[in-house]
């Protein structure tokens, strides 16, 4: 599937054939650890917990949400990789998951042989952000402050390779911009710091729509291709000058390398199920995204194109880390 297919809803899904439900026995018969690897009260946090309560009421069994940030998710991914392949530890990642083997030259993991992937979670379009001390009220005009700015403007992200910073380095390049990204473990504590003022940018989704209509964030632009439904009021990014420009935040649930297909199969029917919810929908939608759903091949497939899309932007921005 495309990943604009993606983008517009989601993937196609086949009901549980009546066999599966012998094979897998009682999974699951004990409690599953969700490994999240953000800080709590982010997007991939707030969305991991949502989906485990669904999979919690549905399966009569508890999803313990286990915290694990830092280095854009390794961390996370390597306690994930290291487990095992039974269907009891999940992680909802962000897109980094698939960034990271781009960035990081000694990774603890091998990011495709060590995962089963599961499902696309949600996709969101991300606002470009300012403080409102910063003297920008349209995107032209943050271009023009950050073309004369000495020092060079600040942006933040969730992580070295996360999608704020991906989303930041290809709007610098694009816009012909220097400036110094700053990294944080999680979109949320970098959302604070954006909020006190410590960084002048971001482009990511805020946690809350009232962050932007009380005024503690001013958003100038979206970074989809089209206009948000929720700030329908915002041009996008290429309407406001810089032509071209796209970037879409996404999240999706994996599992270790092991799972067997059914049981994968499994897990993602019920995510899928998860993802219809209005409990689900509504925490996305709060900040300004859609709920979707795939096959674990769809999801294999989507992140496979991603890696590919991003591969340039990766290696002009000198994203490695060592």
């Amino acid at each position: 599937m495309k990943r604009k297919d993606f983008l517009r809803g989601a993937g196609a899904f086949a009901l549980a054939a009546p066999g599966l439900a012998r094979a897998q026995g009682a999974f699951p018969d004990k409690p599953i650890r969700m490994v999240i690897p953000f800080a709590p009260g982010g997007t991939t946090d707030l969305l991991a917990r949502a989906v485990g309560q669904h999979m919690s009421q549905a399966w009569g069994q508890p999803v313990v949400a286990d915290n694990r940030p830092g280095a854009n998710g390794v961390l996370a991914g390597e306690i994930v990789a290291k487990s095992a392949g039974d269907g009891y530890t999940l992680s909802m990642v962000a897109m980094g998951h698939a960034i990271n083997p781009l960035i990081y030259k000694n990774l603890p993991y091998d990011g495709d042989k060590d995962f089963t992937l599961i499902s696309l979670m949600a996709t969101f379009p991300q606002l470009v952000m300012v403080n409102p001390k910063v003297k920008a009220t349209t995107l032209q005009e943050l271009i023009a402050l950050a073309k004369a700015a000495s020092p060079p403007v600040t942006y933040a992200s969730g992580g070295n390779g996360s999608s704020q910073h991906l989303a930041g380095a290809l709007f610098a390049r694009m816009a012909g911009l220097q400036m110094t990204h700053v990294a944080y473990k999680g979109g949320n504590p970098a959302q604070l710091d954006l909020m006190a003022g410590n960084v002048d940018m971001m482009i990511t989704q805020p946690n809350s729509k009232d962050l932007i209509t009380s005024g503690k964030l001013r958003a100038l632009a979206v970074s989809s291709a089209r206009r948000s439904r929720y700030y329908p009021e915002l041009p996008t990014v290429d309407e406001a000058g810089v032509k071209g420009y796209e970037s879409v935040a996404w999240y999706g649930l994996v599992g270790p390398k092991g799972i067997a297909p059914e049981l994968a199969e499994k897990i993602a029917l019920e995510a899928k199920r998860a993802a219809d919810t209005e409990g689900a929908k509504s925490v996305v939608a709060q900040q300004g995204g859609d709920m979707v759903a795939s096959t674990p091949r769809e999801f294999a497939d989507f992140v496979a194109s991603e890696r590919k899309r991003y591969a340039e932007i990766v290696r002009d921005a000198g994203m490695t880390v060592d």
